[in-house]
């Protein structure tokens, strides 16, 4: 048989909560931890009494009397561990393990047993409950009662607060004393209160303290301290200490001493679970202890002594180890950047000091937290989302708590990754990357604060297909720019035909200065208020149809396939959620070869189709540049029709001679007015391309609707005052 027993889910009852823990019993000695406070319970196999094993309402205790009176109760056994147990009892403890059986009768009539400091209350000879004395809190006697009090313990779902107990008075105590006074001071002598009886060791005047918060004297005690401000006073018994720390403060000024108590210090509502008091380095005391030598020797084994003199903080740090029995943590070998054992950053938007030590972190003040490193899960390094000079660092335990500490300076990053490297602590972001990429990452990208494995992946695949395009589905356009070519061919139309119009010349001319400067205003206050957009529009419509198309990833090609399958598994989810779960699955999924092998196949079609693509000479640019000369075409048509209307305007002699009404001299001076107005018009710059198409229509139109030969020789003779104005028209145009 093997010398140690384990036992990984057993629970211990601490003032009506169940705190889980792991006990392990070995040749020497019993140890359980508290998975909740890290505690370390420790039993010698000498000082084993007796064993005995009990029903609960959830599966067998195991209760280990000590020799000293302290009884020891583990919960969470099964019934077959019963055979292992006795004979692991009765091979290293030198002890029977005793099955005791419970009374199930549920009378609340009995006898009253004190076995250590335990109350056990037997109905027909057999215990029906107990009650671990070290949870009273206060006892009172009455004429034939005697009530217990019991400490409150917020961890607790159900507490019991109170519990009394009727003794008859024809039952005799020890000879002629009374029954409820002999019950109350058995109860009084194994109770967990607190009374300030007696000369205090020592007194400590006007200390700092920061939680709970105020000035005040420190009272030491044989079993407990005192502190003593003006508006409070805290009780705090030595065996409610777990840890005790000595910090230094990163301006070298002054010294934290922390002391980790559960239960916690209550005001009120209010839990402090440390309390801190800050000392200044340079600050130096003078104690004298009221003790005998005799005690000094005995009880302290020679650790004090009857006066002491020197630094406060070490007088205090000392007497507080000798007191209570435990050891002080320091912070370590960690050095930060600028040489301090912390490191400063914010919790819960308040500023303190995060202390990586050997076994843990500390984060000192508002709120205190420590944290244990068997207790953490995973660390994670993220990027401040306000400033990229500073980042977080997120603590999370296995029980799902995530501790963020925030605004960290940049230049902390390596000193604190390489302290959580060398603890071996898990870093949930860094994958396969080394850490100079990920402080390079982390510092200098603006990409989310989440890093995504999946995605970069993602991003380095676009970026392998963006390369082996070279280019061929999509091509830079140039700015369209309609009215230059209408004006470019307007030019060239001038120089060819010949007009008797000057004035229509002079006009033309007047049009095409105005369409080449104006353009380019329009283009450059494009250019500066949607460039994103222009270059978006002008890819999808220089893209060629023909051209093969990109090849699908290995996570489309499996999504693709798995789409339905997560619709079905998750009824009534919403688009952007199949998204989310598909991410996940995927990023879960360990073999991947079957989609990465089609992804890889779909990639060498798609190469192999582009390049017969470029062997057969189609490109999106041919279609494009097909595409724009059948508008320039279109419109010299329209413009060569206009000037061919243009060209049959009649003389002045034949004007003169015949007799023109008044329409036919309106409808010329309404073609000016609008064609000096059309002139003088800004172009718009959301319709470029449109506005110049629509003057050269408005132009033909007025043209053809001047009268032909017949209308002219066929209108009334006019009156002396349309003569005369006709006169000074064919002057002026003669001029």
């Amino acid at each position: 048989m093997n010398d140690l027993l384990e036992f990984s889910d057993i629970c211990q009852e601490i003032r009506g909560a169940m705190n889980s823990g792991k006990l392990k019993l070995q040749s020497n000695m019993v140890v359980f931890k508290n998975l909740k406070s890290g505690k370390v319970e420790q039993l010698q196999s000498s000082d084993v009494k007796s064993t005995k094993f009990m029903p609960r309402a959830q599966g067998h205790c195991l209760k280990i009397i000590s020799k000293n009176g302290n009884i020891h109760k583990y919960d969470g056994f099964r019934e077959s561990d019963y055979d292992k147990l006795a004979t692991f009892m009765t091979k290293y403890y030198n002890t029977n393990l005793e099955k005791v059986e419970m009374s199930v009768r549920g009378w609340n009539w009995g006898n009253v047993n004190f076995v250590g400091n335990t109350l056990e209350f037997e109905v027909h000879n057999k215990e029906a409950f107990e009650i671990p004395l070290g949870n009273v809190s206060h006892s009172a006697a009455a004429k034939n009662e005697v009530t217990l009090e019991f400490h409150q313990n917020d961890d607790a779902a159900v507490s019991l607060v109170e519990m009394r107990f009727h003794i008859p008075s024809e039952q005799n105590g020890d000879g002629d004393r009374d029954p409820v006074d002999v019950f109350h001071e058995q109860v009084q002598q194994k109770a967990d209160i607190i009374q300030a009886v007696g000369e205090s060791i020592c007194n400590i005047l006007e200390v700092q303290c920061l939680t709970p918060r105020g000035r005040y004297d420190i009272k030491l005690y044989p079993t407990f301290l005192q502190l003593h401000g003006k508006t409070f006073d805290y009780k705090i018994p030595y065996s409610t200490v777990i840890r005790l720390f000595l910090l230094p403060h990163k301006d070298g000024r002054q010294v934290f001493f922390v002391l980790s108590v559960d239960p916690p210090i209550k005001q009120g509502q209010t839990r402090y679970h440390f309390l801190i008091i800050i000392f200044n380095k340079d600050d130096e005391m003078n104690v004298e202890l009221s003790l005998t030598e005799d005690e000094l020797a005995k009880k302290y084994e020679g650790k004090l002594t009857k006066e002491m003199s020197g630094l406060e903080y070490e007088l205090v740090s000392k007497l507080m180890k000798t007191l209570t029995g435990k050891k002080i943590t320091v912070p370590g070998n960690f050095s930060s950047h600028s040489g301090a054992q912390a490191v400063v950053c914010s919790y819960k938007a308040s500023n303190g000091f995060l202390y990586p030590l050997e076994r843990g972190f500390i984060y000192v003040h508002k709120p205190p937290v420590h944290i244990r490193f068997d207790e953490v899960a995973c660390v994670n390094f993220a990027r401040n989302s306000g400033s990229t000079r500073s980042f977080d660092f997120d603590v999370e335990t296995k029980a799902g708590t995530v501790y963020n500490f925030s605004s960290i300076e940049k230049d902390e990053y390596m000193k604190l990754f390489e302290f959580v490297k060398s603890k071996k602590l898990h870093v949930k972001n860094i994958g396969n990357k080394s850490s100079v990429n990920l402080m390079d990452d982390m510092l200098g990208s603006d990409d989310e604060d989440k890093h995504d494995a999946y995605l970069e992946r993602m991003k380095r695949e676009g970026q392998e297909v963006d390369s082996g395009d070279d280019g061929s589905g999509s091509s830079d356009d140039e700015d369209f720019q309609p009215t230059e070519q209408l004006s470019d061919v307007a030019e060239e139309y001038d120089s060819d035909a010949k007009s008797s119009s000057d004035e229509d010349g002079e006009s033309g001319d007047e049009q095409k200065k105005a369409k080449k400067k104006k353009p380019k205003k329009v283009s450059k206050s494009r250019d500066k208020e949607s460039s994103k957009s222009k270059s978006q529009k002008s890819k999808k419509s220089g893209k060629d149809p023909n051209a093969p198309k990109r090849p699908l990833s290995a996570y489309f090609l499996w999504l693709n396939d798995n789409r339905q399958k997560i619709k079905d598994g998750n009824p009534g989810i919403s688009i952007t959620e199949i998204s989310k779960k598909a991410g996940e699955i995927w990023g879960k999924m360990t073999d991947k070869s079957k989609w990465e092998a089609k992804a890889s196949q779909a990639k060498k079609e798609y190469e192999r189709a582009m390049a017969e693509y470029k062997k057969s000479g189609g490109s999106a640019t041919d279609v494009k540049s097909k595409s724009k000369p059948a508008k320039s075409l279109s419109k010299t048509s329209t413009k060569s029709e206009s000037s061919s209307n243009a060209g049959a305007f009649k003389s002045r002699e034949f004007i003169s001679d015949s007799s023109s009404g008044p329409d036919s001299d309106a409808e010329p001076k309404a073609k000016k007015a609008k064609s000096s107005k059309e002139a003088s018009k800004p172009a718009k710059s959301s319709k470029p391309a449109k506005k110049p198409a629509k003057k050269e229509e408005s132009e033909s139109e007025a043209e053809a609707a001047l009268p032909s030969e017949e209308e002219i020789l066929s209108s009334p003779t006019a009156s002396e005052g349309s003569g005369s104005a006709s006169g000074s028209d064919s002057e002026s145009d003669s001029d």
